[in-house]
């Protein structure tokens, strides 16, 4: 059997060449995951690899947790799941689930990597964040399992993650490894509910690069026997598709130690390697056990037959075509924290904008308050009232998510001579100090223009906001 196929390498459009991925198909790898590119960079690049690939399917997926909009310019960025759990509301999540799955197969792309089920309990963590619907297992349970029945609905593969868990750690696992000091007693009664009860909807799980000394002192969860095999496998019963999160990440050491402990440890596929030929040579040479090798054929034959059951894929005319989904959740999303001082037109009003990491803009919301006659000045040195802006976002491989130093001196320095100021939060939650002093603090848990655009109509009054705040501060 072809050892090949338990390796699913990363393509980075406009970076890893072409050349290399149509070898590594050739070669018989079981799929690509995708990062970034354009709409018609991901279908042309879907079918370029199936063309040559010997395998009777080649599965192509991409984590696409917010839409295709967080990796595509040229697609829509959806709510996050933390602003579907301010909304708490069971049809925009599986409405999220469907839209993901439509848009993504009609760019050949069939299994998205989600829902995230991490709880969101742990301000620190720099990872998790918005990608979380919330810190109660329950919220998690139900909207996870909406989104699970859209993306079905949609005809996606779907795969739970992090398992067992990666929402209460400190450190993101893409730079270094998290360690979680949990017994297995505390783990089964909060981070676990949510995959032990969504097993039996998924398509697959993803194991997290985290390491649980309560259960297994040596090794990550995503190469234990402890928690792969006897916890996930044995306890939880699992039988579908198991895979790594991506080996290339910082968290694990030596990659193809790490991909023989990983396999022996219950997982099916090798997720993203570093290096996938160097990774496919060591494997050939290692003499993998039959049974492991079977086993992640069998499991991954069986994505592979539920998606040709899935039907015709749709255009991207109609998989893209205009919706005001994002605009129906902002309005029960959006969360307001103190007392709001309505704008009103011809009033000046100074702008701060602190973490911008140069991938967002708070330009929707701007803009959406200059056409109401609002005069916007960026601060100097004094204001009446001041608008503090915060893009502040998880992204991997930064290790923190609290604000830089200079962003927090800039702020205290302009709130010392501000008489009314008011902050947008569009993205972390967790952005500002809980010890700054502000009138309002009004939440959307997402950059995308429809919650910004939603948000200004709040600040000036023509909406009231409804979400309820889903973590704790």
């Amino acid at each position: 059997m072809n050892i090949a196929r338990l390796v699913h390498p990363g393509f980075w459009f406009d970076k890893t060449p072409l050349d290399d991925a149509l070898a590594l198909a050739k070669q018989g790898v079981g799929g690509f995951c995708l990062y970034g590119g354009t709409r018609q960079q991901v279908a042309d690049f879907s079918a370029a690899v199936r063309r040559v690939s010997p395998l009777d399917y080649l599965l192509i997926s991409a984590d696409y947790e917010d839409g295709l909009g967080r990796w595509l310019p040229d697609a829509p960025l959806l709510p996050s799941n933390m602003a579907l759990g301010a909304a708490n509301d069971e049809a925009l999540a599986f409405e999220k689930g469907f839209l993901t799955a439509r848009q993504a197969r009609s760019l050949g792309v069939d299994w998205v990597f989600a829902p995230v089920l991490d709880l969101a309990d742990n301000s620190l963590n720099p990872i998790v964040n918005t990608r979380s619907f919330g810190k109660d297992p329950q919220l998690v349970i139900r909207l996870g399992r909406a989104f699970l029945k859209g993306l079905t609905k949609g005809g996606a593969l779907s795969s739970l993650k992090h398992f067992p868990g990666h929402g209460d750690t400190t450190t993101d696992s893409h730079v270094a490894l998290p360690i979680l000091t949990k017994t297995r007693e505390q783990l089964l009664a909060r981070e676990l509910v949510p995959f032990q009860t969504l097993l039996p909807f998924a398509d697959s799980v993803m194991l997290g690069h985290l390491l649980l000394p309560e259960i297994d002192e040596t090794n990550p969860a995503s190469l234990s026997p402890e928690i792969a095999d006897k916890m996930l496998r044995r306890q939880f019963q699992y039988d579908g598709c198991v895979l790594t999160d991506a080996l290339l990440m910082k968290a694990i050491g030596d990659e193809k130690q790490a991909a023989r402990k990983a396999l022996e440890a219950g997982a099916d596929i090798l997720l993203v390697p570093q290096d996938p030929f160097s990774l496919l040579d060591f494997l050939e040479k290692e003499h993998i056990a039959p049974e492991i090798i079977s086993r992640s054929h069998t499991h991954q034959n069986a994505l592979c037959a539920k998606i040709k059951n899935a039907g015709v894929r749709p255009t991207q005319q109609v998989a893209f075509s205009s919706t005001d989904f994002s605009y129906r959740t902002a309005q029960k999303a959006i969360t307001l924290c103190g007392t709001l001082p309505i704008l009103s037109a011809g009033q000046t009003v100074h702008y701060l904008i602190l973490g911008a990491d140069g991938k967002i803009s708070a330009r929707p919301l701007l803009d959406a308050l200059k056409n109401q006659q609002i005069k916007l000045e960026p601060f100097d040195t004094k204001a009446d009232h001041l608008l503090v802006i915060s893009l502040r976002r998880y992204q991997a491989f930064q290790g923190k998510i609290a604000l830089e130093d200079a962003d927090m001196y800039r702020l205290k320095n302009a709130l010392k001579t501000t008489s009314k100021a008011t902050a947008v939060l569009l993205a972390s939650p967790w952005a500002l100090p809980a010890d700054i002093s502000l009138h309002a603090k009004l939440f959307t848990f997402s950059p995308a223009p429809e919650f910004q655009e939603t948000a200004a109509e709040i600040l000036l009054g023509h909406r009231v906001p409804h979400g309820k705040m889903p973590v704790n501060f």
